[in-house]
């Protein structure tokens, strides 16, 4: 069981390794993520403009390190777009209030498309009468509001749902089923207000969901590298990471530089340091992976192609390292685990085992060694998401715990 590491380094234990590691650079870095978080990929949704000009920047990025890069593209269903902002107002005693989208409200993965406002009473969910009205749906209950107002032809539902630390409500581009009528997630506090409106006399809701299911085209990046150290025996690592984001809101940035353009530049600024200083056998490559915000497509539609023999190394996230990062480890990984321990003590990287709902559960569900590691998201898929969150020492951190974690592995293979 994976359990803390001191966060003290033991580099001397690994002389040959204290000079690979130094060569891992917080300011290049940096400056990849700098460069993704750019307006001009537009948070890098799949399927967008912006998307495939992040997978064709970082294909140039691998083929300058000397790597073989090939595009591999896959459909995508069912990926949600809001192609306008929603609207959401209500009136009730004599007072009108409009409400800001992604932070009072946002849109339920699970609405029908409500492409222009539409204005109607407010009720209960509890009430008999539903045609042609807003619902409002008990706290947790949207799914048996949804079947009332879908049985009485109402307008919409109204739900509840909560907002993250800093009071916004995080952009998700996957989700259930598209219900049979526009669901509008309200902030729990809001929702409460809203009731308590409702109980003193009749209100009326103004709303939209400009929301759509689309189906669109990902694109992986693969990089194979010339094995280090020539011929002979040695491990097959591949290391990964998703480089798409939720994509901005019509009018709005989200730049989506922690999840995951941290992640996406500690592996290539890994790869950067392996390629020149790594002499002991290795057969490294590197995958820059899409779709993994619409649900993993890019990583379902890759690992099937991996060699069973492959070690699956993921980073999603390496914005903010608090106390430690989480690991989780899948699949025939417990080699792999150890090896990422030992180097985490190393360089000084501290390790806790954690959840790590991302690509790496596709490639363990493959039958891969796979491990997922994440380092910390601040601003979480919303506009707050921002490159002058992501700390250098974390970046220096998670690539440093990659090189390590390589230069064991390929050492091992030739004592």
């Amino acid at each position: 069981m994976l359990r803390m590491t001191s966060t003290m380094p033991d580099i001397h234990q690994a002389p040959g390794l204290a000079a690979v590691v130094q060569r891992v650079s917080a300011a290049r870095t940096l400056a990849t993520v700098h460069e993704l978080a750019r307006d001009h990929y537009a948070g890098r949704r799949v399927g967008t403009p912006g998307g495939r000009a992040a997978a064709a920047w970082l294909a140039e990025r691998l083929r300058e390190l000397g790597a073989k890069v090939e595009l591999d593209s896959f459909p995508v269903a069912d990926v949600r777009e809001l192609y306008a902002t929603p609207v959401l107002e209500w009136s009730a005693g004599g007072q009108a209030l409009r409400l800001e989208h992604r932070r009072d409200f946002a849109e339920h993965l699970a609405s029908a498309e409500l492409p222009h406002p539409h204005t109607a009473p407010l009720a209960a969910a509890s009430e008999g009468d539903l045609r042609g009205r807003w619902v409002l749906a008990e706290a947790g209950d949207w799914a048996q509001a949804c079947e009332r107002a879908e049985a009485h032809g109402a307008a919409g539902v109204l739900t509840a749902r909560g907002t993250d630390a800093e009071g916004w409500m995080p952009k998700m581009i996957a989700g259930p089923a598209a219900r049979a009528v526009p669901i509008i997630a309200l902030r729990a506090d809001l929702h409460a207000r809203l009731a308590d409106a409702l109980a003193a006399g009749p209100a009326q809701v103004t709303g939209s969901m400009p929301l759509r299911q689309v189906t669109a085209e990902g694109h992986n990046v693969h990089a194979r590298f010339p094995r280090a150290g020539g011929a002979g025996s040695g491990p097959r690592l591949l290391l990964t990471a998703h480089y798409d984001g939720v994509g901005d809101d019509p009018g709005v940035r989200l730049p989506a530089a922690a999840d995951n353009a941290s992640g996406v530049a500690a592996v290539l600024e890994a790869a950067r340091v392996l390629t020149a200083a790594v002499t002991a056998p290795v057969d490294l490559a590197v995958t820059f992976l899409d779709a993994e915000e619409a649900g993993a497509w890019g990583s379902a539609h890759h690992a099937p192609q991996v060699p069973p023999d492959t070690l699956v190394i993921n980073l999603d996230g390496a914005a903010q390292l608090h106390q430690a990062a989480s690991v989780e480890a899948g699949g025939p990984a417990h080699a792999l685990l150890a090896t990422l321990d030992q180097a985490a003590r190393l360089v000084g990287v501290p390790l806790r085992a954690g959840a790590m709902a991302s690509d790496n559960r596709r490639y363990a569900a493959a039958g891969l060694a796979a491990i997922g590691i994440g380092m910390g998201m601040p601003g979480y898929q919303t506009p707050a998401e921002t490159p002058d969150r992501v700390q250098p020492n974390t970046l220096l951190a998670a690539a440093r715990l990659l090189v390590a974690t390589t230069w064991l592995l390929s050492s091992r293979s030739t004592g």
